[in-house]
């Protein structure tokens, strides 16, 4: 019994001590297990709850992705059928303008392969043509034939309503032009019952008059001004020339100085063209115009032939005496003596940039203008027989209505036909440029 109340009273003790000591720690400990497991079943739940959030908004992205996948999708079949289509409009539009494009690349080769047929056929004809006129003139009766159809032509031209000038008066203006006219009519009064040995004195101080007066720049100004007062420059013409040269050549420089001229030089120009109708004058009292006619005309196509001496000649730089002399060579040589070469020194002595060949022409035309005729320049091939030549005369006549004076140039190159200047009117009927026309005229 004491034994099972000491064992009792053991039990009680180890009971009271595992209550105090040991329960309390393993109950606080249990507390805290407790405690750590509610925490982490509610940690749990949070987590569940926040992985259903997250699934649901997962599922939601995806939907979204999904719906925007489709809208892209949608969106990119759009563009893809748009550019397609702009695609196939370019290709279109490019296919369309590659081939007109190329319609008109064949268009232009066939153009070109058109215009080299044409050239090559053009030219073969053209040389054709030239072999068969050649072969027909170097026949003298072929040759004549042509002058003879061109006559025919020029028969059936319709009168020309040109009016013809020569010399100084066709560079002339028109205040010029009437100075010219009144200086002429003039010298006509004043020379009309003048001879030998007057005239000569009277072209030899108009000429040298034109030497001061191309000398003395100022002088010559002063003197051509237009002005109302025209007794001033005639007082001052007076105190130059008084005494010094014969009272014809001061009347006529005192109507050269009353006039009215366009321009300085044509004063100059004026009184030079006295000069030489003093000379012209001189040769129809000693009745030699033809010849003196002739003479210059001569000369005037030797010196068209000869451009290294016309370029001489016409260096107006160069001393007038050097000049004078080789002119003196070509005029010994040619058998001119004389009015003609009294004419030509003047000229030359005279000249102030034109051409020495053509101001020789002037000269010979001036001389025919005096006798109230115009000068016809007729190139042709061979010369004429006495019964063209007087038609050709007839023709001229008729078209220009006045007496026309021919001056024949032979010149083989031109073939057959005519050719024909006056004044600045040409008429050219010549074979050869006819066959320069048509060569000119082939398509490129």
């Amino acid at each position: 019994m004491s034994t099972f109340i000491g064992q009792l009273i053991g039990f009680a003790v180890i009971v009271y001590i595992l209550w105090r000591y040991v329960v309390p720690p393993v109950r606080s400990l249990m507390r805290k297990q407790q405690d750590a497991v509610r925490t982490a079943l509610a940690e749990s739940a949070e987590a569940a709850k926040k992985l259903e959030e997250a699934d649901a908004m997962h599922a939601k992205a995806l939907k979204d992705a999904e719906a925007a996948s489709s809208k892209v999708t949608d969106e990119a079949r759009q563009d893809s059928e748009r550019i397609v289509s702009q695609l196939q409009e370019q290709a279109a539009v490019e296919a369309e303008r590659l081939k007109a494009q190329g319609a008109q690349h064949v268009q232009l080769m066939r153009q070109q392969l058109i215009r080299q047929l044409r050239h090559g056929l053009g030219a073969e004809s053209v040389q054709k043509a030239d072999e068969l006129v050649r072969a027909h003139v170097a026949d003298p009766a072929g040759r004549a034939a042509t002058v003879d159809r061109f006559l025919d032509e020029l028969d059936d031209m319709a009168p020309s309503s040109a009016v013809i000038e020569t010399g100084a008066s066709a560079r002339l203006r028109a205040a010029s032009r009437a100075a010219l006219v009144e200086l002429t009519k003039a010298f006509d009064e004043v020379a009309g019952g003048l001879r030998e040995p007057e005239l000569t004195t009277l072209a030899d101080e108009l000429g040298s008059v034109v030497s001061l007066l191309i000398s003395e720049p100022g002088l010559t100004k002063h003197l051509a001004e237009p002005t109302d007062d025209v007794d001033a420059k005639v007082r001052l013409l007076d105190r130059l020339v008084s005494d010094k040269v014969d009272e014809h050549t001061a009347s006529l420089l005192r109507t050269a100085v009353s006039q009215r001229w366009s321009a300085v030089n044509d004063l100059v120009d004026g009184v030079e063209h006295t000069a030489r109708l003093a000379l012209l004058k001189l040769a129809e009292v000693e009745d030699k115009v033809d010849e003196v006619e002739d003479q210059l005309f001569r000369i005037g196509r030797v010196l068209d032939a000869e451009p290294r001496l016309t370029a001489a000649l016409s260096d107006y730089t160069s001393p007038a005496d050097g000049r004078i002399a080789l002119l003196n060579k070509i005029v010994d040589n040619s058998g001119i003596d004389g009015t003609a070469r009294a004419l030509l020194s003047q000229t030359v002595a005279h000249l102030r940039g034109e051409r020495a060949d053509e101001a020789v022409i002037d000269l010979a035309e001036l001389a025919v203008a005096r006798r109230g005729e115009i000068v016809a320049h007729v190139s042709a091939a061979a010369e004429l027989s006495d019964a063209q030549r007087n038609r050709l005369v007839e023709l001229l006549t008729r078209i220009y209505g006045h007496p026309v004076s021919v001056q024949l140039h032979v010149d083989p190159e031109l073939l057959g036909g005519l050719s024909i200047t006056v004044g600045d009117e040409v008429i050219d009927g010549s074979i050869a440029s006819r066959l320069a026309a048509a060569q000119t005229q082939l398509p490129d």
